[in-house]
This record gives C-alpha cells, structure tokens and sequence, in this order.
C-alpha cells in the first residue's frame, strides 16, 4: 500500500505539470496574496504587524466573506475525494451522507460563535476562553485536544491529495507532501489570517466553477449523453457488481447499511473537527458580529451541495465508464487500495474530459489542500504565540513578540504536519484510513466544549477529567473491537467500518456522561461575566477606550446578539432535522430503490444546488464588501498607494 500502483499508460499529465502548479502556482498566489495585504495596509489601514490584525483581521470580516470562508473551510481536498469514494462503493446513498455529516454542525457552530461574540468579545482563540474559566490544567489539556485535531486534520488532506497528484502527474507522494505547505507558509506569515480569508475566497471561487464544468461536462461523454443514459448504466453496474448491504445490491438506493453506518461515523468526527478546530473559532471571532450566524448559516447549506453534487456524479461517471477504453485502468476495475487512495475522482475526470480532466482535478486539488492548511497553520500558530508562548514564557509579550512567535508556530507546523503525513504513508496509512478513524481522536472534546461555552454548571474537574476519559474509551473500544471483529489489531482491522464507527461514537458520546455525571457530583456556578473581566486585547489599544462607554456598548449589543443566538440555533436543529430526519430515513426505511424520474430529478436539484453554492461563493463576498473595494480603489487612485 505504501505505493500507488503504476498503470501501464502511465499518468496522464507530466511530472513537470505536477511541480507547475504545486511549486509555481503555489508560489504565484503567494505572491499575490502578500501584494494584495500590502495593498490593504497603504489603502484601508489593515496593518498585519499587529496581532489583532494578524489574528482576527480586527474583528471586522463581512457576511459574503465569511460565508466563503466557511465554504473553503470544510473544502478539503478529502471532501471531493472522499466524497466520490463512497459514492463508488456505496452508490446514490455515499455522497449524501458525507455532505449531510458536514452540514449541520458547521450551522449549529453559528451558535457557539455568536455565544463566544456576546460572552467574550475580545478573545483570540478558544483556549483563551478554556484557560479563564478552568486554569492552567484545563487550559493544557485543551491545547492536546486542539493540537491533536488539526495534526489529524492535516494529514488527512495531505495523505490523499498527494496521492492524487501522485497519481495524476507521476509527481513522487513525498515531494508533493512537502512542496504543498511551503506557499501556504509563505502567505499566511505575511498575511495572517486575513490573506487566509481573501485566498479562501479565490479558491472556493475557482474550485466551484470546476466542480460546475464537470456537471456539464459528464452528460457531453457519449458513452452517457444524458441523465437517463448516467441511470442506464448505473443500474447495470449495480447487476454486474452489487453492493452488500444495498437493497437488491443496488447503487440506485439509500436503503445502504454501509452509506448510514459511514454517515454516523463522519457526523461525529465533523463535529469534533469543527468544535475542536480552533481556526473555526478564529474566523468566527474575525468576523464582525452581525456577520457571524448568517455567514456560518450562509456557508453551511451552501457546502451541503458540493460533496453531495460533486461525489455523485463522478463517482458514477467512475462506475458507468470503467468497461470502457476512456477509463485509465481499463480493461480492469480500479483495485480496493486505488479506491482507498482517494483516486476515484481523478480517474474519472480523466474519463470524462482526458488530460483537461487531469489537469481540472489536479487545480481542485491544489487548490483545496493549500486553502485549507492555511487555516489550519493561522489556527495552530495562534495557539503557539497565543497559549503557549503570551502565556506560559512571556505574560509581558508585547505586540512585536506575538507576531514573530505567530510567524514561527506557521513556519514549524508547516513543516511538522509534512513529517508526519510522511510517516503515515510509510506507516501504510491511506486516505481511507484516517477517513474512518480520524473521530476516535478528534471527538472527546465535543461536549466538554460546548458545555464550557453554552452551561455555566460544568466543574473544572468534570472539563478536565471528561475529555480524558472520552479518549480512552473511545480508543479502547475501537482497538478492541477491532481485534474481536478481525482477530488481530493493524491498519486494516482498525480501518473497518464497525470498529470505527463504535469507536468514533464512544469518543464522542462518553464525555458528554462522563461530564454531566461528574458535574452533578459537584456542580460549578460560573459567572460569565468573568470572561470579560480579564483584558485579552494589548494594552495599548484598550488604554484609550472609555470603562463606562465599554459597559454600555456591550449592554446594547448582548440584547442583539441574544436575538442571532436564537436564529442560530432554529437554523441549526432545522439543518439537522433535514438532513438526517425528514429527508434520508423515510427513504432508508422504505427500501425505495430509484426510478429513472426520481434520480434524474435527484441529479437537477444537486446541480442547481452546486450551481448557486458556486454564485454565493464567487459573488456575494464582492457584493457584501463592495464598499471596502471601493475604498481600496479610492486610496489607490488618491496616492495610498505602493510600498517605499
């Protein structure tokens, strides 16, 4: 497993193009990124030598903005690629459920952000918030929690989009897994988090046009030609090749106990993803108040449509085009590590649109890896100079001292999450993998964070405590069930769908009891007004401002940001509701297997989903900040202009 096997047509674009646009485009959009933060600093002020800049962008990010980000955020390079994966061994019932395991909690995290926003406005990362209302211990124990998931986090993305471009170019895994971070690495040390929003942007833009040419691309293919030759063929290939577990073996139904098990198992690791994943709360707090829930609300439904839309027409454009001379791997079928390795996707762009494909593909992925590491890398480097460095070996750091301590933590997690997706692989770990497991690591701090956020009662003792051992038994649960399924515990047994899944839920579930029962035990009473009582911004820019006057604004906005509390968390149990309930399981139940009517319906609405998911991402960030556009013009044309 630890190398991809070569087919004998050999990659479909050169080694050259793979370096192209890894190390050369990589650094072109670095390039612009930093000119265009240059061009924010002359124009409109934004001085990134400044942590509150640097790390929240002043507070002051736009709705269309966030909603991008929000977008690009969840945009992993493993969405698309792992999206078309389950399509292709579960059929219609895969892709579905991968976009209904992110949706939903990047919605309900619009809760949580609005609550940070109204109970402690001035915080810079969620540890900031932990270590004010449980101490020191809890405050360590949350940076593990915290530093383990966006580790995780990272070699997921790195592990199957260097495979892809491996894959797709020829271009050595290696090489790929340590040429990815280094423009992102550049950019974000000038830009902060800023330059991670605008670059979101660009990308998310440039990803959901491509995904929007492959929907007209894949019914141009004549071997297809249409909505009902793509159901054609699907419903032969589920005769030839059924599924277990599907109804009837078929592709064409989400009666898949497969596609539902998958679906629990990546709902509870994306809620540990996004709870955990302190870059989420770093947007949030970037984001001007009345931003946050309409930009996270905004973005979450948008996202729904690109793994839904994307994994199922490529994973079928996969099935129906295998037996066919356009496939790569004909006259075989793609062997179980090529699936494992996330190469579905690419294998079939390059079916349907040849080296266009290819290249298509390879540009999604790039792009996606290198947008969404820079907020991984913004969010680790915050907790670098922020948790570790302000607080525990310079309470007096001043503003300079942040920033270089920011600036180091970009450059030694850049450099650290390419080691270790380099251990992974030689370690025989796969996409597939971290895929499954990723939530047995990534969930126990679930509900001790969104008690520490939402209810006062929680102890120190249940925070620290709970988490700890939520992890433990999530571990000993998947390793143990693993060896009872399997007989033996290694990557493959541990890989399996059950053992992960009981695994992902006892990690994630487990603290939640643990906590509650310890809390009642010895319960908190925690004043919330505490939060505000500890000056998190530099002094020197709360000297100037007015106690009284403070008082009185935060007065005025609690009442306003109670009433987007409550919007939030209507939107939040609404997307649920949706997703999983009214939607998916009377179809689960039922054992409805797809007409031809139904899945060519079913296919429009994801197309016009994916279609406007592509217009909010590119257009509303240009509408909603229209007026900063403009002021960035008028200052060039007045002067403000280029750097000395």
């Amino acid at each position: 497993m630890s190398q991809l096997i070569a087919r004998d047509a050999g990659a479909p674009l050169p080694q050259g193009a793979g370096y192209a646009v890894v190390v050369g485009i990589g650094f072109l959009i670095a390039f612009v990124m930093v000119f265009v933060t240059h061009i924010l600093k002359k124009t409109v002020g934004e001085d990134n030598k400044t942590s509150e800049m640097f790390v929240t962008a002043n507070r002051s990010v736009g709705t269309g903005l966030t909603a991008s980000a929000v977008i690009s955020s969840w945009l992993w390079s493993t969405a698309m690629l792992g999206s078309a994966l389950v399509g292709y061994n579960f059929g219609v019932a895969g892709p579905f459920w991968f976009a209904a395991g992110c949706s939903p909690m990047i919605v309900f995290f619009a809760v949580l952000g609005i609550s940070c926003k109204m109970r402690i406005p001035e915080a810079h990362t969620l540890l900031e918030i932990v270590r004010i209302r449980y101490g020191k211990v809890g405050h360590i124990v949350w940076i593990g929690l915290c530093l383990i998931n966006n580790i995780i986090a990272v070699a997921n993305m790195l592990l199957g989009a260097s495979a892809a471009i491996s894959a797709l170019t020829g271009m050595h895994v290696i090489a790929a897994t340590f040429l990815l971070p280094v423009g992102v690495i550049l950019y974000t040390f000038v830009g902060g988090i800023k330059a991670t929003f605008l670059t979101d942007y660009f990308h998310t833009f440039v990803i959901t046009i491509i995904i929007c040419f492959f929907t007209i691309q894949t019914f141009l293919v004549p071997e297809i030609g249409s909505l009902g030759g793509l159901y054609d063929l699907i419903e032969k290939a589920g005769q030839n090749f059924p599924v277990a577990g599907n109804q009837n073996g078929s592709y064409l139904t989400m009666t898949s106990k497969d596609a539902i098990l998958f679906g629990i198992i990546h709902l509870l690791a994306n809620f540990g993803l996004v709870i955990m994943d302190t870059g989420f709360f770093a947007k949030a707090f970037s984001a001007a108040p009345e931003a946050v829930v309409p930009g996270y609300i905004v973005g979450g439904i948008a996202y729904f449509a690109i793994p839904w839309c994307l994994g199922t027409l490529m994973s079928f454009a996969a099935l129906a085009l295998e037996d066919t001379p356009r496939f790569p791997t004909f006259p075989d079928r793609m062997t179980s590590q090529e699936v494992s390795n996330g190469l579905v996707l690419p294998y079939a762009a390059v079916a349907i649109a040849g080296k266009g494909g290819a290249a298509a593909v390879l540009l999604i992925i790039f792009m996606a890896v290198t947008s969404t590491i820079s907020a991984q890398v913004i969010a680790v480097s915050s907790i670098i100079a922020f948790d570790i460095y302000r607080q525990y070996f310079r309470p007096a750091a001043t503003d300079r001292d942040v920033i270089r301590w920011s600036h180091i933590g970009v450059v030694i997690f850049g450099l650290f999450s390419a080691a270790f997706s380099t251990a992974l692989y030689y370690g025989n770990v796969d996409l597939g993998w971290t895929l499954y497991m990723l939530g047995v690591l990534t969930c126990p701090g679930i509900f001790p964070t969104v008690f520490t956020i939402l209810w006062r009662k929680q102890s120190r003792l249940a925070a620290v405590v709970s988490p700890l051992l939520g992890m433990a038994t999530g571990i000993a649960v998947w390793i143990g069930t693993a060896y009872a399924f399997s007989g033996e515990v290694s990557v493959a047994s541990t890989g399996k769908t059950l053992p992960c899944m009981y695994g992902t839920t006892a990690s994630a579930l487990s603290p939640g009891l643990y906590s509650v029962v310890i809390t009642l035990i010895k319960p908190d009473n925690f004043r919330w007004e505490s939060f505000r009582e500890e000056r998190l911004a530099f002094t020197q820019q709360q000297a100037s401002d007015d106690e009284d006057q403070s008082v009185s604004s935060y007065k005025r906005d609690k009442i306003r940001l109670r009433r987007w509390g409550r919007i939030a968390a209507i939107w939040a149990l609404a997307t649920f509701l949706g997703h999983w309930v009214l939607w998916p399981l009377p179809m689960y139940g039922a054992g409805y297997i797809f007409g031809k009517g139904f899945f060519e319906a079913w296919i429009v609405v994801a197309i016009i989903w994916v279609w406007g998911t592509m217009l909010v991402a590119g257009f509303f960030p240009i509408i909603d900040g229209w007026s900063q556009i403009k002021a960035v013009y008028r200052g060039l044309r007045g002067g403000g202009g280029f750097a000395k």
